[in-house]
């Protein structure tokens, strides 16, 4: 099944035989325009693929505390959460990956990598030239041809 990205206030839901497994991504910009990726360190799922950071949303657990909670926990960095940006539906062994991606701004904290081996800065565009993990790509392609206003 492709990935695609939608618009989150237009988010179709299905119920039936595919789980769906809710995790969030952050879309991490600095004061200079530039977005945060992470890539995953070779022994973990996905290594040595490039992502936007993030995690699984815990029960009773909002996006936007998942979300400072897993940057926080995973590169050591307080995030501002600021609006969901795209939803994506990826089949992934079985289940349906429902990857949340906000838009957030760094406000602070020292960077420590624990899931990932290396991180970069870079704007936008840029991001789609790295090995991506696939349910990162759509979120790409959309920050590729949407101009961001934090």
């Amino acid at each position: 099944m492709k990935s695609v990205a939608g618009d989150p206030a237009h988010l179709p839901m299905s119920v039936g035989t595919p789980q769906f497994l809710p995790v969030l991504a952050g879309l991490i910009f600095d004061s200079q325009g530039r977005i945060l990726l992470a890539r995953r360190r070779p022994e973990l799922s996905n290594g040595g693929k490039w992502e936007f950071p993030g995690g699984k949303l815990l029960p009773d657990e909002t996006p936007e505390a998942c979300l400072a909670r897993e940057i926080e926990e995973e590169l050591g960095l307080a995030i501002e959460v600021l609006r969901p940006f795209a939803v994506v539906n990826h089949r992934l062994e079985g289940l349906n990956l429902l990857l949340l991606a906000y838009l957030c701004r760094v406000r602070g904290g020292r960077m420590k990598l624990t899931d990932h081996d290396r991180v970069l800065w870079l704007k936008p565009p840029a991001v789609l030239e790295l090995p991506l993990s696939e349910a990162d790509v759509p979120i790409a392609e959309k920050l590729a041809r949407e101009p961001i206003s934090l």
